[in-house]
């Protein structure tokens, strides 16, 4: 499974982050398969790139805790999720009924 979780790059007494995807097997500082964005708690900073937490998230990625509240203050997950209801809903409108399947 892949997580969206937080990589610690600072030093001691300078926490700084990275968010990235990454194997959850992979310990927190190890490997990982995407840079998507970059957290400073000193500065309070976040950047984060929308497109590609968005395809992480669409395909199956968990952002852990802390990861989900830095999206949602980003309006990321917001996104989201009305993504999701829209494609749920165009994909219900598309689904042929029973009565029209039973004609063919």
């Amino acid at each position: 499974m892949v997580k969206l979780r937080l990589k610690r790059i600072g030093k001691k007494r300078a926490p700084f982050y990275r968010i990235v995807a990454a194997d959850a097997r992979v310990n927190r500082n190890g490997q990982y398969i995407e840079l998507v964005g970059t957290f400073d708690p000193l500065k309070d900073e976040i950047k984060i790139n929308n497109d590609l937490v968005l395809k992480w998230l669409n395909n199956g990625a968990q952002p852990t805790d802390t990861v989900r509240d830095l999206f949602s203050k980003q309006g990321i997950m917001k996104a989201y999720h009305e993504e999701k209801l829209a494609t749920a809903k165009t994909n219900k409108e598309n689904k042929p009924t029973k009565a029209v399947a039973a004609k063919k």
